[in-house]
Order: C-alpha cells, then structure tokens, then sequence
C-alpha cells in the first residue's frame, strides 16, 4: 500500500468521518478534511515527483477517492475533482511548458483547484462553450456564466473552458488555468439540494483576465475524451463505491447485532445482505479494472488513437451508468435490512445521508445525455469480440 493511500486512508478514518454528518446538515464545505489533505501534500498526489507531486497512479487516486467517499462522500467528491482538473493539466502541459510551470506551483502551495466546465445556456453539453475568449497580445480575458461551480467559493484557482475566441465555433473550446487573483466571482444563485451539500456549487459569474501562456494549446476536443472525462467518470466511481461500501458496511453491523441478539441460523436479513455484498463486488471489480486499464494506457503510452475510439467511449461511459447506477440501488436496498434503524438520523447505521448523496451520480453529467450519446455511437460502432 503506498503511504500516500495510507495518509489519504487516515484523513478519510480520523478527520472527514469525524465531521460528515455536520458538512451534510449545515451545507458547508468539509474544511477539516480539505486542510488535512492539504497539511499532508495530498492535493499533489496526481501530479509527477518532477512537478512536486506525489505520483500516485490512477488506481491509488480512485482508492483514495474509495477511502474518503466512504467516510464523507463530500470530501471525497472535492478531492476527485480538483484531481480531474491537476490531470487534464499534467498530460497536456503544451508546448511551451507552461501547465507543467503551474501544476508544479499548485503542488508546491497546495492549492484548491475548481472546474468551470458547466455554463448557461449549453444546456449541460460540457463540448460546448457559448463565452470566447479574447486576447490581446501576452493576455486574455474571458467572462463565463456557469451553472454551477463546485467549491468555487473556497478553491484557490480555476480551470476553466471557453470557445478559443469569440469567433470560434461553440466545440472549439480551451481549457484557461486561472491562478488567485486572475478572477473575480458574482455569486449568481444558491446551493440548497438534496445531497453532496458540502460541495457548496453555487452558479457563478467568473471574470477573468490573465497571461496568454494560461490559455492550454491543446484543444478541449483532445483533453476532454484522452483524460478529463476517465479521470472523471474513474475518480467519481470511486467516490460511488465508496459510498456504497458504507452502506454495506452499515447493513453487515446491523446484521451481526441482530445476529448477537438472536443466534441461531441466519435470518432474512442476512440472506438479502449476502445479494448485497455481491452486488458491491461486482461495482468494485468493474472500478479497479477500468482504473487499471486506464492506467497502462498512461504507462504504455497507448495510441491516443485508441482511447479516443468508440469502443474505448463506449466502454467507459457504461463505466459511469453502471456506477452512478449501482451507488443508489445498493444503498436503497440497505436500507430495508437496517429498517427503521436505517431510516433514522440519530442512529449508528444511519442511511439517509448517503441514500441523498447517492441521487446525485446520475445527475452529475446527466445519465440520459449519456445514453444518448451512447445511442448514437452504436450505431457506427463494430464490435469485433
């Protein structure tokens, strides 16, 4: 076990569990967690040693994820996506260096790092932008009205995406990499939902203005399919699963105190504990083989051409229907194991936390723009297995 899955591990067992059910009932951000991340350098955990990060792989990241989605899945969701946007940062790092220049001095401050990929009036199509940017000699500046912002308020810089330029087509899109005090924030709306509270997601206004060298050479067209939608869809499942090992692990405590209450031969509810523990199994062993896939790509130096093919696209958007699909069904299939034990707030094998974060997976990138999008490549795609 690397030892910065094993500090990750202990934040998730010590710091986010302590703090969870108050992130959830207050809507705040887990702070305590996030510092503690931070206070052990694991907001560079991503990025290469040459950059001032830790070099962990992409399956250690989604353990990682595992560990403090269990614990707080908010914590967890907050990790994975400032990982998402270190990443997209790390693999393109342009011809000129310059993302590498900025990953490095994000690992060296630690600092929090937000996505700004969703935007009014795209209607959730992350390919397409409706703000440009515009430059003017060795600087930019963009303005974008995004929908939603997660920790935007408490993050300390911003990857953000746009058209090129103003006269760019909507899909001729760059990712920008804001530094504090690149930015300013109008706060356009509230954060009062069902679950994943503590993401605090708000709408925001974002102007911006900043070094040319902070616009990415590489087109969104190449970052999004290569690294930004697996990491995502990897990282997030790992939150997922880690949300739904505590559920499982909620249901097997009840279980074995019923069981102490009541010994003899197992009863119905240990009968539906053991589907349950199947069907996390099975959730895991899809994850990790997706992450390890994923991973000897990186390694290997894979043709790109072939994780841009439609077989790769294909495989890995059922990674995140299966996923975002199994999370709610095996916490909602907890719950009548727990009973009332589980549908309570003020009890130890409490579900309704999670059962609430757990609606939020299929919304994050919307399970029905995938199947659309699914729809469509199958009907150009061969499958010669």
């Amino acid at each position: 076990m690397s030892k910065p899955l094993e500090r990750a591990q202990a934040i998730a067992r010590e710091i986010a569990r302590a703090h969870a059910d108050d992130v959830d009932r207050q809507a705040r951000f887990p702070k305590e967690a996030v510092d503690a991340l931070r206070s052990e350098s694991l907001l560079g955990a991503s990025a290469p040693v040459a950059l001032g990060g830790l070099g962990s792989t992409v399956t250690e990241l989604v353990a990682m994820c595992q560990a403090l989605g269990q614990a707080c899945s908010t914590t967890g969701m907050v990790f994975a996506m400032h990982h998402i946007q270190i990443a997209s940062m790390v693999l393109h790092p342009g011809s000129n260096g310059a993302m590498a220049k900025y990953v490095k001095e994000i690992c060296e401050k630690q600092w929090l790092i937000a996505s700004v990929t969703s935007e009014v009036g795209v209607g959730g199509d992350l390919r397409r932008s409706a703000c440009g940017i515009e430059t003017n000699g060795d600087t930019f500046s963009v303005v974008k009205d995004a929908t939603t912002i997660s920790y935007g308020a408490q993050a300390d810089g911003l990857l953000l995406s746009a058209r090129r330029s103003p006269e760019a087509a909507p899909s001729d899109q760059a990712l920008v990499w804001l530094r504090p005090g690149d930015y300013t924030l109008e706060k356009k709306g509230n954060w009062d939902t069902l679950g994943m509270r503590g993401t605090c997601s708000p709408p925001f206004r974002v102007t911006a203005k900043g070094k040319a060298d902070q616009v990415m050479s590489e087109p969104f067209s190449d970052v999004a399919p290569l690294t930004m939608v697996p990491f995502s869809h990897l990282l997030w499942g790992g939150v997922w699963l880690g949300l739904a090992t505590e559920a499982v692990s909620r249901a097997r405590a009840f279980v074995r105190a019923e069981a102490r209450r009541n010994p003899g031969a197992p009863g119905a509810n240990a009968l539906r504990l053991s589907e349950l523990q199947a069907q996390l199994q099975s959730l895991r062993t899809l994850v990790y083989a997706m992450a390890d896939e994923y991973q000897a790509s990186l390694v290997n130096k894979v043709d790109k051409d072939l994780l841009l093919s439609v077989g790769y696209a294909l495989r890995l958007n059922n990674l995140k229907l299966v996923a975002s699909q199994s999370i709610a069904a095996i916490v909602t299939a907890a719950m009548p194991i727990c009973g009332i034990m589980g549908y309570k707030n003020d009890s130890q094998f409490s579900l309704g936390r999670l059962l609430r974060d757990s609606f939020s997976a299929q919304l994050m990138i919307n399970n029905d723009r995938i199947h659309m999008t699914n729809a469509q490549l199958l009907q150009v795609y061969k499958d010669d297995s």
